[in-house]
């Protein structure tokens, strides 16, 4: 378990103590209006204090917790995306091994600090593996979609994911046995930065950015969201190896990033013609809907800070 300094202990104080204020403000609107956005709003909040709790406790386990936890994160979203993708037979023992192989070892590798093989594993090795282990099933039939199919869900699901944990890896100057506040760092902006975008959004939004894809996301949503969003982040820089301008940037690339992740992730939903990815958390949508943002932000937040700083 890892020792609780009074850094972190302020930060998951305030995290909580955020929610708090939130589910008082939820309450006293639910008792004030009954409609379906007050009702989302609750769900949302209940949905984060799950979130959360789950979160810190398997941080707080220390190194083997976080890898744990993230791990299973992406075997709820390949699943999802799975899901979402018509296969065939021939498609089915490749996909027995992006489940029961590929994400353990990658997981493997991050908890064992390989990143020289930890970087290339999936976007080499895997990738080459899975369409020859799809021809060898004999079925040709759309081969070519079928195997970018389940290289794109396993990159998303897997490989971007796996980039948040990989943290713990990283030997920062002056940082040591600290890196778990980069993780919690890095999912408070990009997490905070969707809701911010979806409070602007309802408070302020009237121009959606991309209306034929999600007309939800709005200029004022996007602006307010993500700049709001990296003023946190540089509010928090005193948790991270950064000053307060590096926060700031940093934030504002990571929100950035999340953003372009989500508006993919809604693409892939519009093609499907479904809303979300599944129904695992309530007012949540599936685990990728959550982490659709990560996806994006966290193997990019990972190399910045591996280039910069150590």
């Amino acid at each position: 378990m890892i020792n609780m300094d009074p850094a972190l202990s302020l930060l998951l104080m305030g995290l909580f103590g955020v929610l708090a204020v939130a589910s008082l403000i939820g309450f006293a609107l639910s008792r004030r209006y009954k409609n379906a956005t007050i009702a989302n709003l609750n769900a949302r909040i209940r949905a984060w204090w799950l979130m959360c709790t789950v979160s810190v406790i398997a941080m707080l386990i220390g190194p083997t917790g976080s890898v744990v936890l993230f791990a299973l994160m992406s075997f709820f979203a390949l699943r999802e995306c799975i899901t979402l993708m018509p296969t065939r037979r021939g498609d089915h023992e490749a996909l027995f091994w992006c489940f029961f192989a590929i994400l353990p070892v990658q997981y493997f590798l991050v908890g064992f600090d390989w990143y020289g093989v930890f970087v290339i594993f999936i976007p080499v090795y895997a990738f080459l593996f899975i369409p020859v282990r799809v021809a060898l099933a004999g079925d040709t039939q759309h081969f070519l979609e079928r195997s970018a199919k389940i290289q794109w869900s396993l990159m998303m699901a897997i490989y971007c994911v796996s980039h948040a944990p990989a943290l713990l890896m990283l030997d920062i100057p002056g940082y040591a046995g600290q890196n778990i506040k980069l993780i919690l760092f890095m999912m408070i902006v990009v997490q905070i930065s969707d809701v911010l975008q979806y409070v602007f959004g309802k408070l302020w939004g009237k121009r959606a950015i991309v209306p034929k894809l999600s007309p939800n996301k709005t200029v004022e949503g996007f602006i307010g969201g993500i700049f709001t969003a990296s003023l946190v982040g540089a509010g928090l820089w005193w948790i991270t190896p950064f000053n307060p301008l590096q926060a700031f940037f940093i934030s504002l690339l990571i929100t950035l990033l999340g953003f372009a992740g989500g508006l993919c992730m809604s693409a892939i939903k519009r093609d499907r013609g479904v809303k979300d990815f599944g129904a695992m958390l309530e007012g949540h949508g599936g685990m990728m809907d959550r982490i659709d943002s990560l996806c994006f932000a966290a193997p990019v937040f990972f190399h910045v800070v591996r280039y910069y700083f150590t």
